[in-house]
């Protein structure tokens, strides 16, 4: 059981359960660096292609391991230490497989692949138990805007599933052209698709106030907290929370892309959320929004 913190709401919450919706597996550092060639692909500077993490720049504790023999053990002994029930991943790992009951999965789609990409959302959720589906437009090549028309059969495909799609907003860390997930660009995409849930990750500066204003226009708009260390989380989210936002706000981690969980778990008590506002944040918006207890 985590020892006390001192916040009691805080503590309370994370005593039901805690649901990280960011888990990027961990991998040995060799397997680690590989896994960013695709950012390396679009950016155009040298600094950029020899970081071992495309943003690391951005953060001061970007977790290495240099032998991993268990990553799913690992991970789950970082949950057990930290109070973390569930951990929402990507449907295709190993963590899924074995440990249904800790690991719940989304399906990665590429836009660029048109209706093959709509097929395999499909597969996914009925044969593999997707929960959402999941893209990074900005990391897509050719790169592909979260209003763009390639995306608009996968958000009507959503629709028909009963999954929200889990996208990318604000200026994006690696050093690569941000056009492509600029917070206006949702306004079109709720308008058109008012039965589509959507959860935004990456923080969505510099226009986290649009995005509060987007969020009280479109009630299935979402926000998780990925990639910010407790203590940046921006202000205009937290007093959105604490008044008509507290079912839109969800907690994401960034373990192991950019954050250690023992760095957010030590913030995360810091962070001013009003009592009634914890327990949504850490564990109810996601089992409402993701439908975990479905």
């Amino acid at each position: 059981m985590p020892a006390a913190t001192g916040n009691d709401a805080f503590d309370a919450a994370r005593a039901a359960g805690v649901i990280d919706t960011f888990l990027a597996m961990p991998s040995e550092r060799e397997v680690q660096i590989r896994k960013y060639d695709y950012i390396r692909e679009l950016a155009m500077d040298d600094a950029t292609r020899s970081m071992e993490m495309p943003a690391e720049y951005m953060f001061k504790d970007v977790p290495h391991y240099d032998e991993l023999p268990d990553p799913v053990a690992e991970v789950l002994r970082l949950m057990d230490h930290h109070g973390i029930s569930m951990m929402l991943s990507h449907v295709d790992g190993d963590e899924c497989r074995l440990r249904p009951d800790r690991f719940r999965g989304f399906f990665h789609v590429d836009p660029n692949q048109g209706m093959e990409a709509v097929r395999a959302l499909e597969a996914a959720v009925v044969e593999r138990g997707a929960i959402a589906a999941h893209t990074w437009g900005t990391g897509a090549n050719p790169q592909v805007p979260i209003n763009d028309k390639k995306m608009y059969p996968l958000y009507a495909k959503c629709v028909e599933l009963g999954v929200p799609m889990v996208l990318y907003v604000g200026v994006p860390g690696p050093r690569i052209l941000m056009s492509s997930q600029e917070v206006a660009q949702l306004d079109e995409v709720c308008w058109f698709f008012p039965e589509l849930t959507i959860v935004t990750r990456h923080g969505g500066e510099p226009w986290e106030d649009l995005m509060v204003k987007l969020m009280l226009k479109w009630p299935n708009l979402h926000y998780s907290t990925s990639a910010f260390a407790p203590k940046h989380y921006p202000r205009a989210i937290i007093d959105y929370a604490n008044t008509r936002g507290a079912d839109q706000v969800l907690y994401a981690g960034y373990y192991a892309a950019g954050l250690s969980l023992d760095r957010i778990f030590a913030e995360l008590p810091g962070v001013p959320f009003r009592d009634h506002v914890w327990p949504k944040f850490l564990h109810e918006n996601a089992r409402k929004v993701f439908k975990l207890d479905v």
